[in-house]
């Protein structure tokens, strides 16, 4: 199903609105045409384009992300888009209007792109099935939503582990943390199962690991040292207090005594093991401060990524 409303009659990308469904060869584009957004010299540089000159993106954020929103904003800027900011979770909802009247609102304005973020699973879905019908032109971006998907984060995550490792096929990443909520970890479990890579592992405690994990074709540990063991990509995630229950974790400090990622723990991991991490970070609880400032740390050439892979995706929605 999601591959028929991201996907056109082409074939082509018409929204991204999960990795789930993403052809191979589409995902590698995208990161190659990222790459083409990128110069590498002394340090990483993001080129200007005018790809989407005279295009209007209205970024829709349901949900706060100051990072999210940011980055995307600089992302059509620098393809020289008009870019529109709506917080809408303090506006029009928030007074009773439905989130298709929303939309329907800004189809009005005359859109060209909606990057939307939403507190809801499948909200960004059920905007492109409805865009689909009143405004076929418009392309739809989801930004995350509720606990179902963040598909540019996870492609983003990609393109950092390709410049820094290369071909997927032969990696063992592990993904620590609040699995059981997290869109990030959904959408990279996909996206690496999709490009080839052998052995996905996901590292928590059981109240915060997937009952499905063999559906999804990963493996899952509790015992952060066998998990670790020779990995060569780290992914953490932040812990999503707001969509737990008091009764899933004991408390912050427990939980970084089990399973924050300290150097030591580190130590399990191949020597050229890298480090990545969605943001915001919550030091001492998921990550200690010497990992996340150290070595193996790529957490801030992520963000910088990012934006080139935000501008990589808009530049392939609007002009193929």
């Amino acid at each position: 199903m999601l591959r028929h409303i991201q996907l056109n009659s082409s074939g082509k990308l018409n929204h991204l609105l999960s990795t789930e469904g993403l052809p191979k060869p589409l995902i590698l584009s995208i990161l190659k045409r990222s790459n083409d957004f990128l110069t590498f010299d002394n340090q990483i540089l993001i080129k200007r384009s005018k790809s989407l000159s005279g295009k209007s993106v209205f970024n829709i954020f349901f949900e706060n992300s100051t990072r999210t929103s940011t980055t995307f904003e600089i992302a059509a800027k620098r393809l020289s888009a008009d870019v529109i900011n709506f917080n809408v979770d303090t506006s029009s909802t928030s007074k009773g209007e439905s989130l298709l009247d929303t939309v329907d609102n800004f189809v009005a304005m005359q859109a060209d792109m909606f990057v939307v973020r939403h507190y809801s699973s499948g909200a960004s879905v059920l905007i492109a099935q409805h865009i689909n019908k009143v405004a076929p032109h418009i392309h739809v971006m989801n930004a995350g939503d509720g606990s179902h998907a963040h598909p540019t984060q996870a492609l983003l995550d990609m393109f950092t582990i390709q410049h820094f490792k290369g071909d997927f096929s032969n990696l063992r990443v592990a993904i620590i943390g609040d699995v059981v909520h997290s869109r990030v970890a959904r959408s990279n479990i996909h996206a690496l199962s999709t490009l080839g890579c052998p052995d996905i592992r996901v590292i928590g405690p059981s109240t915060l690991l997937p009952s499905n994990l063999s559906d999804l074709g990963v493996h899952g540990f509790n015992d952060m040292d066998h998990g670790l063991s020779e990995v060569d990509v780290v992914i953490v995630l932040r812990l999503q207090n707001e969509r737990m229950t008091s009764t899933t974790l004991p408390s912050e400090h427990e939980y970084f005594q089990c399973y924050g990622l300290t150097e030591k723990r580190l130590l399990n991991a191949k020597s050229d093991v890298i480090v990545l991490h969605p943001g915001p970070m919550n030091r001492g609880v998921e990550i200690d401060s010497k990992v996340c400032d150290g070595p193996h740390s790529v957490i801030l050439t992520q963000v910088t990524f990012g934006i080139a892979v935000r501008m990589a995706v808009m530049d392939i929605l609007s002009n193929g």
